[in-house]
């Protein structure tokens, strides 16, 4: 197994796999294709419908489920979060720790959704990305998009025609019904959480019409959600995908899609409707079931192609975005997905990402301390900050640890020891270190598989363009 191989073996962290439901109404209507059809279609769909099922996943988890254990608001109602992320976190791998995060899921259908921003000074970084259930960014508010400055924008789903309405910036438009908006609010320390609280209050959230002062259209239809968790997600894409699509119309942008709809189709999977609407042989149920191996074997190959491996490290900073940045490379969708599912554009964010030292050898916390050494002069080139986060390297989740840090950062820099050149040393272990020096610059490490991400937010061109590296991870001497 390469090293490259092996670096992202563990990104997939559950197998996919089928379930199929009877539906006695189709008993006649059988499929057409051979089995070998059938899993190329199949293999295709899983590809497609997975980050969507992902999406749904997180959104069911967020604002529909109240007992999910991590449900945040109702549709339509801002969440924030007046804390960063920590290891009681699950629902999102892969998580941010360095920005409190504020969660506003959008159910578009009846009418826009206005969001109001305040004056934010100038120093503090903040943004927020806008997502829709393909996992597309169709947009951005904040510092490196629009500026600090106070504003209202409007956000509309696909049905929605109309001019830019009065007191409203700008009309972003999600090719989905339901759309999520992420917003990320830079804390400098502990004691700065009020501040940051302060403007997460100020962050507002309307419908058009209440925003206009003029009557609300009828409300939307309700819908009955199917039960999902992190297993069925993605063992039971194909199911939930006629579900999703209902909410996906394939007009505007989406037009392109048609043909490959039509093609999904052939193996049951009609928007609306369940899973599957035609009736499969115990061959045709095996051919899906090889698909779903297939699907997982596309999607890790993908992975292990994404980004450029640099000293050990993994840098994104291509691939990442909006329809057009995917044009129809549905597996590379799937993979950001997989590797870490609501990531920025890389203009917004640069991630160096690492399983490995810089000899190649799998990073181990039982096994090994480790050291990174940024020289004088090379820190992660940002217009905002940078930070280096741990993960468990078996769940890409934060990890417990005596000192409650999860990550180091640039505000932080004044509070770290820099060596007598001028570098800075991380020090990399999963037990508290003796030396005073190095405990300051301890970055706490899992006792099993480590998993690290670097994150460059409002990148310099030298990072966008390869001319800056991320120095490796090197066992400690």
């Amino acid at each position: 197994m390469t090293a490259r191989r092996s670096f992202f073996r563990a990104a997939l962290l559950a197998s996919f796999g089928l379930m199929v439901a009877t539906n006695p109404a189709l008993a006649e209507q059988q499929v057409k294709l051979s089995a070998a059809e059938i899993e190329k279609v199949g293999e295709e769909a899983i590809v497609y419908g997975l980050p969507m099922s992902m999406f749904y996943s997180i959104m069911n988890a967020y604002a529909i489920d109240k007992d999910s254990g991590q449900f945040k608001a109702p549709f339509n109602t801002i969440a924030n979060e007046p804390k960063v992320y920590t290891p009681a976190d699950t629902a999102i791998v892969t998580p941010n720790s360095d920005t409190p995060y504020s969660w506003l899921f959008l159910d578009l259908r009846a009418e826009p959704v206005v969001l109001c921003v305040p004056e934010i000074e100038k120093d503090r970084y903040y943004s927020v990305m806008l997502t829709s259930q393909y996992t597309f960014n169709f947009g951005y508010i904040g510092s490196r998009a629009s500026g600090n400055g106070a504003g209202c924008y409007a956000v509309a789903g696909p049905a929605w025609k109309g001019d830019t309405p009065k007191g409203v910036k700008k009309v972003f438009t999600s090719e989905t019904d339901f759309a999520l908006a992420t917003y990320r609010t830079q804390l400098f320390n502990a004691a700065d959480i009020d501040n940051v609280k302060a403007i997460q209050a100020k962050y507002e959230v309307k419908p058009l019409s209440a925003f206009l002062g003029q009557p609300a259209p009828a409300a939307a239809p309700s819908i009955k959600w199917p039960k999902i968790d992190k297993a069925t997600e993605k063992k039971d894409v194909l199911g939930y995908l006629p579900f999703l699509l209902q909410f996906a119309p394939a007009t505007g942008p989406a037009a392109v899609e048609v043909p490959l709809r039509e093609k999904f189709t052939s193996i049951g999977i009609e928007a609306g409707k369940p899973f599957p609407t035609v009736a499969l042989t115990d061959a045709g149920k095996a051919a899906l079931a090889e698909a779903g191996k297939s699907a997982e074997e596309a999607i890790k190959l993908k992975i292990e192609k994404m980004g450029k491996l640099v000293n050990g490290w993994i840098v994104v900073n291509s691939g990442i975005g909006d329809r057009a940045v995917y044009d129809g490379d549905f597996t590379q969708r799937a993979a950001v997905a997989v590797a870490g599912i609501l990531a920025n554009d890389p203009a917004e964010a640069v991630y160096p990402i690492t399983r490995q030292d810089g000899d190649g050898q799998p990073l181990d916390g039982s096994k090994a301390n480790y050291t990174l050494t940024f020289p004088a002069g090379a820190l992660p080139p940002v217009n905002a900050f940078w930070s280096v986060t741990m993960y468990d390297g078996k769940t890409q989740l934060l990890i417990k640890n005596p000192i409650d840090r999860y990550l180091i950062n640039s505000p932080m820099l004044p509070e770290l020891k820099k060596n007598e050149d001028g570098s800075l040393t991380l020090y990399i272990r999963s037990d508290e270190p003796t030396d005073p020096a190095q405990k300051t610059n301890w970055l706490p490490a899992p006792d099993g598989p480590i998993y690290m991400v670097m994150r460059l937010y409002w990148p310099k061109e030298a990072a966008l363009k390869g001319d800056w590296q991320p120095p490796a991870v090197m066992p400690a001497q």
